[in-house]
């Protein structure tokens, strides 16, 4: 009986392994469920942890006591130069430097041949002492009539004719004196020197050559070379109309000192002093004509050459600095980043004026205290709130010791 019934229903003898099954999957979907929760509510509490802020380099401005300045850009030229041309006329004997040289004044730079002019002077002293010699036979004639006078010997006729023979004798000593000096001026003439402490350009005439000269320019001369004097310069540029008035407004007790940067320098390390400004405005362009004399013993500034000229305007007085890059540009006006005591970014309109020491003058707009974004300015944005750290502003021409503008 019990083995048909086994037969009848098959699904007996697997029911406990089915149940077995049914309860491991459930037992299985029920911890994936658990740990699925628990993984969702990890992800939301991570989800809800809050990002780090960026974080900006600050500093309140640099405080320094400056002049307000003008700058133009001016072009060297040589205080004194000279085309050097023969005053006497030869064959060109010896050429006593190099091209390029640094001359000093009283240097011997070309002779031209004085034989001819040394017989010329010859003959001429040979003139002055006949001259001389019938001189003094004039006096003693006429001494002697004197005396014949005197004793009733000889005629007041013969002591006139002797007088007017002294007088003669006496102009050709003079005549003959002339020349002696302008034989000696044409022998003095072939030796051609410096007549100033300069650099000296390259020789346009070879040995060998004859020369032309000409004592007054009257007739053509030969160009021999050309001299500059280096030390002092000049640095000559214009100012335009409003500069100008804002020069002669400010400045103070007559200051003429200007400051002055080679054209490839960064640094105003050479100095100098405003010598002259023209008495009128060019019509055409608008700008007034400026010359300063600048010391140039070292030789290195050469007449033709660039350079950047400051002018104080004002006497020195307290102005606000930040780095160039904190300045942002806004249509017409500017302004920089700043951040509050909470640590929100905000911006600030300012009114910008020259560099000074590598850094941007701010003229108005700016306090003091304000801690200005002068690092990370790419991740801060006006009503972002920031991390700050302490970064210091340097002044370019003061970089041993630079001034530390810390938080507070």
């Amino acid at each position: 009986m019990n083995k048909q019934n086994e037969q009848r229903d098959p699904l007996t003898a697997v029911k406990p392994k089915l149940k077995v099954w049914i309860g491991t999957t459930a037992a299985l979907a029920i911890s994936l469920a658990l740990a699925g929760t628990a993984l969702h509510q990890s992800s939301s509490k991570a989800s809800e942890a809050p990002a780090p802020l960026p974080t900006v380099g600050v500093s309140v401005p640099l405080q320094r006591e400056l002049e307000s300045q003008l700058s133009f850009l001016g072009q060297y030229s040589a205080v004194d130069k000279v085309e050097l041309r023969a005053q006497v006329g030869g064959t060109l004997t010896a050429i006593n430097f190099k091209d390029g040289d640094i001359v000093h004044k009283g240097d011997v730079l070309f002779v031209i041949d004085p034989e001819p002019y040394q017989i010329k002077l010859s003959q001429a002293q040979a003139q002055l002492e006949a001259a001389r010699a019938r001189l003094g036979l004039a006096v003693r004639e006429l001494a002697r009539a004197e005396t014949l006078k005197a004793t009733d010997a000889g005629s007041t006729q013969n002591v006139e004719q002797r007088v007017a023979e002294r007088l003669a004798a006496q102009a050709a000593v003079d005549g003959a004196q002339a020349l002696v000096r302008d034989a000696q001026f044409d022998l003095n003439h072939t030796r051609i020197v410096a007549p100033f402490t300069g650099r000296i350009g390259d020789h346009q005439v070879s040995v060998g050559n004859l020369v032309a000269g000409s004592r007054g320019g009257a007739s053509p001369t030969t160009l021999l070379t050309t001299l500059v004097s280096l030390d002092p310069i000049y640095l000559d540029f214009d100012m335009s109309e409003a500069d100008h008035n804002t020069y002669a407004r400010g400045a103070q007790g007559g200051s003429n000192k200007v400051a002055v940067s080679q054209g490839d320098a960064t640094d105003y390390s050479r100095s100098g002093t405003l010598n002259f400004i023209d008495n009128a405005l060019d019509r055409s362009s608008g700008t007034i004509h400026a010359r300063a004399v600048v010391p140039n013993s070292d030789m290195k500034l050469t007449p033709g050459g660039f350079a950047r000229v400051r002018i104080a305007t004002t006497k020195p007085q307290p102005l606000l600095l930040v780095p160039d890059a904190s300045v942002f540009p806004d249509q017409t006006e500017h302004y920089v980043l700043v951040v509050d005591q909470a640590g929100v970014v905000a911006t600030k309109a300012v009114k910008v004026g020259e560099m000074r020491g590598g850094l941007r003058v701010i003229r108005a707009g700016l306090d003091a205290g304000d801690k200005v974004i002068v690092d990370g300015m790419p991740m801060a944005h006006p009503g972002a709130k920031v991390a700050m750290h302490a970064e210091a502003i340097k002044y370019a021409d003061d970089e041993s010791a630079p001034l530390q503008a810390n938080v507070k």
